[in-house]
């Protein structure tokens, strides 16, 4: 991996582009974005101060010491609640092992490269708070807290939480998993008809799209744009790169999303496509696409633009399809459903009555 990253380092870069990376360079978000977004009846901002005001210091503690030995958790993580949300809601059906007769949505194709360490740590930090405050957060909220960590521990922007969810009792079909999730082989336009379905618009869409600045991407989601033919969008040197690093188009290595910065959450994704250096279809076409164009080239020049509308496309996306109040259940360990399914959420409720659903 450091040849090929010596490689892609040494390409001579535009003017403009050098001055954005030295401007950018090493930036962390100093302050917490407040965002405007609704939020949905049933989540709060202040759900858990009363019944486990502990619950963001245990996860954020627990994730510092996970990324001090591998900060590629971080994007595994993030990854896993966009996994979650898209299909039936961001409820934690993601996390429910299936059986050989009755697969689970994590058994789906497009969930297969989800990392493994990434649901061990969901209930490494379930069984944290759980053992603190009592079975009264649900492990959708917790997948919920722990992305938005990950990305502020990798240095991106620290922003507050509506939090609330309750956890699915079924994961959903193998069909819907497939149908529901966006592919790397999407172009744009697909893209943005898709999240239209979601109520999420093409601005979301390219912020979203931004995690790609950190963790990996596998030659099985980018060889159809080097077989049989070589996609013309793709730089010549970042192209030779690839097909290196994919040799075959039934190659299964693996490369980084974000070829300046791969380990740091920064908006120099979108300098990579305003370059050609896009890893998937569903990543440069953005650039190509009259749509997203712009939206591009303005996160490109200005990352905390980028932070801020990140900030609220993730509320957004967090709230999709939610299970709130007695809805669903808090299960007592993530991959299983409850027996009984009669996990009442008593004391978070009470704190989300007395907060109300408001928006900052």
């Amino acid at each position: 991996m450091s040849s090929t990253m010596a490689g892609f380092t040494s390409f001579p870069s535009l003017l403009l582009i050098s001055s954005l990376l030295l401007a950018s360079y090493g930036a962390v978000c100093a302050s917490r974005v407040q965002s405007s977004v609704s939020i949905v009846d049933g989540l709060s901002w202040t759900f858990y101060n009363s019944s486990c005001p502990e619950l963001e210091s245990i996860v954020r503690t627990h994730l510092k010491t996970v990324f001090e030995e591998d900060i590629g958790q971080a994007a595994g993580l993030l990854r896993l609640h966009f996994h979650d949300c898209f299909v039936q809601g961001c409820d934690g059906s993601i996390l429910i092992d299936g059986t050989d007769s009755d697969p689970s949505e994590k058994d789906a194709s497009p969930n297969l490269t989800l990392r493994a360490k990434a649901f061990q740590i969901i209930e490494d930090l379930r069984e944290l708070v759980h053992n603190t405050c009592g079975r009264v957060v649900s492990c959708a909220d917790i997948v919920a807290v722990a992305a938005r960590d990950s990305v502020y521990l990798a240095g991106g922007p620290e922003y507050s939480l509506p939090l609330g969810r309750r956890d699915g009792l079924t994961f959903a079909s193998q069909e819907t998993t497939v149908n529901s999730l966006p592919s790397s082989t999407n172009n744009a336009s697909e893209l943005v008809a898709g999240l239209a379905n979601f109520n999420l618009n093409a601005t979301d869409l390219v912020a979203l799209s931004g995690a790609h600045t950190i963790g990996i991407g596998h030659c099985t989601s980018l060889t159809s744009r080097l077989y049989p033919t070589l996609d013309s969008t793709l730089d010549d040197t970042f192209a030779d790169e690839l097909l290196e690093i994919c040799p075959t188009a039934d190659s299964n290595g693996t490369t980084v999303l974000d070829i300046r910065t791969p380990n740091k959450f920064d908006n120099k994704y979108y300098i990579n496509l305003v370059n050609r250096q896009g890893l998937f279809t569903s990543d440069q076409d953005l650039y190509m696409y009259n749509v997203t164009s712009d939206i591009v080239t303005s996160f490109a020049l200005d990352e905390e633009l980028f932070f801020d509308k990140f900030v609220d496309a993730m509320i957004k996306m967090g709230q999709l399809s939610v299970l709130t109040g007695e809805e669903g259940e808090i299960r007592a360990n993530c991959s299983v459903a409850n027996s009984d399914g009669t996990v009442k959420l008593t004391s978070a409720v009470g704190d989300q009555k007395e907060a109300g659903a408001y928006a900052v």
